[in-house]
Parts: structure tokens; C-alpha cells; sequence
């Protein structure tokens, strides 16, 4: 099955679909013209059921194939949300929303979705049903967990879900995969450090935050370099030291640090945030003063299931004649609370020789959307084939 004769017909519609989406981001939660674009495209492709609203702003499109009795029901999933970035790339459909843009290529991945659900409901070769799934807030805000917590899972029966991200300097329309942990488990951290301020030049009456929180920024890193497994992957990473003071001669009260931490293992995760703890726990009091930790578990370990990887990797060879072992990636993923409640697996399709995502001058590729198009479909049609 390379791909779809019906994908090229439509790659020129899908493409205004896509810039379109990239004209008007919308970042979190707050992608009601989004979500009302895709329920209404939905609608008009004659999807049996088209239910708005879940996860906040999330939409779900549920397509019967020509039979049923197979009872199998298969997730597609792809992301709506944009990211608080202001555009540099001088398109001339570049974001109209100063300081909010399509850095990451959600604007393809719905899209492309739409396509595929486009084609999966006037074609029907399928024995099941297929729901398409467009969710909100990926990019930090737990979308994922919201259309999971309000019942997606079962209130459509889903039994497997899949999706996919473009990546660039992955060759275009080519895809890549890998079972096992995938995508990072993503935390952030803050730490309140205390002391006793005064005058810069009478240092022995105070207790220096900066000071403290120095020792602290350098003792982190041995967390990774000391406490871990070398065959381990993990990240401690302090991003803001903030002391709110400007002045050249005032030791402050207190200093924050703000930072994130990102691991493969939920053991890695434990001991990050076990030593962490114990590290602000004494480094502070040696020096007369204290610190607080506040770690949030954001993302957990986005964790592809080893059948439905293998499968999902044989319909992107029928697609693009290859499927690359993708590496492990210390970004997060939100897909991973879907992963989570049901078996799946997510899947990675080249962008081609452009800009990282989430950079300023970042733009998905357009020519990708015929191969993302007929892997989703592929999906459907493979794993639930017409008897």
C-alpha cells in the first residue's frame, strides 16, 4: 500500500486546511476556532457521530466501517495547540496572533488527521469502527489526560490508539519508530532558597542566598553524572535563577531556582526526585540557611507497545518503502497518558531538511501529508481489514 491515489487528489484541500490552521493558533485549552473547524470538517464528511467538548475543548469523530462485527475499535489521535512563540518565518499565511504559532507542527498533524477521516468516511473498507481524536493542549497542559479523564477511552470503546508527530532531519514522508519508552517523562522543579540579606559589603552579617543556591545549581548536576546509571538516560537542568533584586550591592533574602528534569524509567524518575530533596535538605543547612522543593510530575514516560509498534512500523514500510529505528527522545509527549489506558503506538514521519520544532522560524512541511495521511489510513484499513 504505497501512497493514496485519493491523498494526492486531496493534497491541495488539505494544504489550505493546514495554513489555515497556521494563520489562526491557539495555544492550551483555547482552541475553540480550531475545535469548531475540525467538528464542522467532521460533520461534513458524514462521520456517524462528532461529539465536542471532551477535555475541555476536544473533539472526537467516531467513522463505522462497511461491517462492524469484528467489534474492533481503533484510536487515531493527532494535536490541535500552538505554542507561545512569536513567528519569524515571513510566510505569507504566518501566524495573524503576535507572540502565538504552529512551532511544532500541530497545524500538519490536524490536518493530516482531517484527511485521513476525510477519506476513511466516504471509502468504509474497514470491519469496525475507527474514531479520529483531536485534542487540545499538548504543549503543557495535560490535553491528553483531560480527554482520558473524561472517559475517551471507554465511552468510544477504544481498544488500540496511534499517532504520530512530524520530525525534521528525518527524510520527508519517511518514517521512524521504536518500542519500549520513547518520549521523556517530563517534571519541573522550583526552589525557594532562604537566607538573611544585607549589604554586599558586610557579607559575614548575612546568610547569602546566592551563595547557597550556587552550591545547589553545581550539586544537581552530580545527580546525573554520580547517582545514575551511566546507561541510563536523564536530564537535571536549572533554566532561571531569579532574585528579585537589581541592586549591585544588596545580598537578597531569597533566591529561585527553576528548572526541569526528564528521565526514561519510572526508578530514574524516583531517585531525580529522592536526591533532589536530599540535596536541598543539606547543602542549604551548612550555610545556616534553607530551601524548600517543589517538584511537579508533569508527562509521564510515553512507552510504545512492542505488537502494535511492529505493526504500526509495517504499515510505514507499505507507505514509504522504509521505517528508521527512531531515537530516544528527551522531550515530552502527552500521548503517553493515552498509551497509558490503552496499547499503541506513536510514530514519527520526516519533515525533511527544516527548522527544529518549536523554533521561531519552524513551518511543517507540506509535502509530507500524503504518506502521514495514508499511514493513519493504512492504520485503520490494516488492522481491520474487510473479510
Amino acid at each position: 500500500m504505497p501512497v493514496k491515489n485519493r491523498f494526492a487528489e486531496l493534497h491541495d484541500q488539505i494544504t489550505e486546511w493546514r495554513r489555515d490552521l497556521h494563520a489562526h493558533p491557539e495555544i492550551l485549552f483555547d482552541t475553540h476556532r480550531t475545535a469548531a473547524l475540525v467538528a464542522d470538517r467532521l460533520r461534513d464528511f458524514g462521520c456517524d457521530e462528532v461529539v465536542t467538548g471532551l477535555g475541555r475543548t476536544g473533539v472526537v469523530g467516531v467513522i463505522r466501517g462497511r461491517n462492524t462485527g469484528s467489534g474492533k475499535v481503533v484510536g487515531l489521535r493527532a494535536d490541535m495547540d500552538a505554542l507561545p512563540i512569536h513567528e519569524t518565518t515571513g510566510l505569507d499565511y504566518a501566524s495573524q496572533t503576535p507572540g502565538k504559532m504552529h512551532a511544532c507542527g500541530h497545524d500538519g498533524h490536524t490536518a493530516m488527521l482531517l484527511g485521513a477521516a476525510q477519506y476513511l468516511a466516504e471509502t468504509r473498507n474497514f470491519d469496525g469502527t475507527c474514531v479520529v481524536i483531536f485534542q487540545p493542549a499538548e504543549e503543557g497542559g495535560g490535553g491528553g489526560r483531560e480527554m482520558c479523564a473524561d472517559g475517551l477511552m471507554d465511552r468510544f470503546g477504544i481498544q488500540e490508539v496511534y499517532g504520530m508527530h512530524n520530525w525534521p532531519g528525518v527524510p520527508e514522508g519517511t518514517f521512524a519508530i521504536r518500542p519500549g519508552p520513547f518520549f521523556a517523562a517530563t517534571d519541573k522543579f522550583e526552589i525557594t532558597v532562604t537566607g538573611q540579606g544585607g549589604h554586599a559589603a558586610k557579607p559575614h552579617d548575612t546568610i547569602d542566598p546566592v551563595v547557597i543556591a550556587s552550591h545547589l545549581v553545581l550539586a544537581l548536576q552530580s545527580i546525573v553524572s554520580r547517582n545514575a546509571d551511566p546507561t541510563e538516560q536523564a536530564v537535571v537542568s536549572v533554566t532561571a535563577m531569579k532574585t528579585g533584586s537589581d541592586a549591585f550591592n544588596v545580598i537578597p533574602d531569597r533566591v529561585d531556582l527553576l528548572g526541569t528534569a526528564r528521565s526514561l524509567s519510572p526508578e530514574m524518575r524516583d531517585l531525580i526526585q529522592s536526591r533532589m530533596q536530599a540535596l536541598c535538605d543539606s547543602i542549604p543547612a551548612g550555610f545556616g540557611g534553607r530551601a524548600v522543593l517543589d517538584y511537579e510530575r508533569n508527562y509521564p514516560v510515553m512507552v510504545n507497545h512492542d505488537a502494535q509498534t511492529e505493526f504500526a512500523a509495517d504499515v510505514a514500510r507499505s507507505v514509504s518503502g522504509q521505517c528508521a529505528d527512531a531515537p530516544l527522545v528527551m522531550g515530552g509527549e502527552d500521548f503517553a497518558f493515552m498509551l497509558e489506558e490503552r496499547p499503541g503506538a506513536y510514530i514519527l514521519v520526516g519533515n525533511g531538511d527544516t527548522a527544529m520544532v518549536h523554533s521561531p522560524d519552524y513551518n511543517f512541511n507540506d509535502a509530507v501529508i500524503p504518506a502521514g495521511c495514508s499511514w493513519w489510513a493504512g492504520i485503520v484499513e490494516q488492522r481491520m481489514p474487510l473479510g
